[in-house]
């Protein structure tokens, strides 16, 4: 099931959930969770989804650009943030961490 971010609240359970997390598990991600959630709602035309897990968001994120749906997730493995055609085992278009600068994912979001 996923929740809508459909208000500043919801955004900010989310937002508060992504960083409590990375703070403790994903320390690589941290700083440009926060561009890529700016670069989602700038380029985002339709509603924003994130996954829900025991009643709160998780770290699962969709959206649309157009008629076209990307997912963005954080790889355990590989300590990034993906961005994914579709769904969340979709083609890997782009792979994200603190080392990202803000003009690379300015123009990977330019051309979504």
């Amino acid at each position: 099931m996923a929740i809508t971010l459909d208000s500043i609240d919801t955004l900010k359970t989310y937002l508060n959930g992504v960083m409590g997390r990375a703070d403790h598990h994903a320390g690589n991600v941290e700083g440009v969770s926060l561009t890529l959630l700016g670069a989602v709602m700038w380029k985002s035309t339709g509603e924003i989804e994130v996954k829900q897990y025991d009643g709160r968001p998780a770290n699962m994120l969709w959206f649309f650009v157009g008629n076209n749906r990307y997912a963005m997730r954080y790889d355990h493995a590989g300590e990034q943030i993906e961005l994914r055609d579709r769904t969340r085992e979709g083609e890997v278009l782009a792979r994200f961490d603190n080392n990202t600068s803000y003009q690379e994912i300015i123009t990977v979001f330019e051309r979504l």
